[in-house]
């Protein structure tokens, strides 16, 4: 039984600051590659940052330097620090997993997924 369930998001103005939780159990969050996705209404849902059981991470280029991804192995947990939030932040954030040394970006090979948690952002 595998679950990741995400949390911590909410609505706030530009500017603000939030960080979001993925609580995985089933597997071991050390040993996958961990990634956070985002679906605004009417568009594809795209990568925003993956962090590989090596320690790399990647980012969306409309996020570098304003969030930070990072993982607490020991409480099997994922977080994502999204600060100076925009508008263009707003959306479903999905928390997913990948059995890879590749930890890239584009979610098709993605294979467990949580819920989601929803950050709306106002101008």
């Amino acid at each position: 039984q595998v679950q990741l369930v995400e949390s911590g998001g909410g609505s706030l103005q530009a500017g603000g600051s939030l960080r979001l939780s993925c609580s995985v159990s089933g597997l071991t969050v050390r040993n996958f590659c961990m990634g956070w996705f985002r679906q605004a209404p009417g568009k594809e849902r795209e990568g925003v940052a993956t962090s590989s059981r090596t320690g790399t991470t990647s980012y969306s280029d409309s996020v570098k330097g304003r969030f930070t991804i990072s993982r607490d192995n020991a409480a099997n947990t994922l977080y994502l620090e999204m600060n100076s939030l925009k508008p263009e932040a707003s959306g479903m954030y999905y928390c997913a997993t990948r059995a890879s040394v590749w930890c890239p970006l584009e979610e098709s090979e993605f294979g467990y997924w949580g819920q989601g948690t929803q950050v709306t952002v106002s101008s």
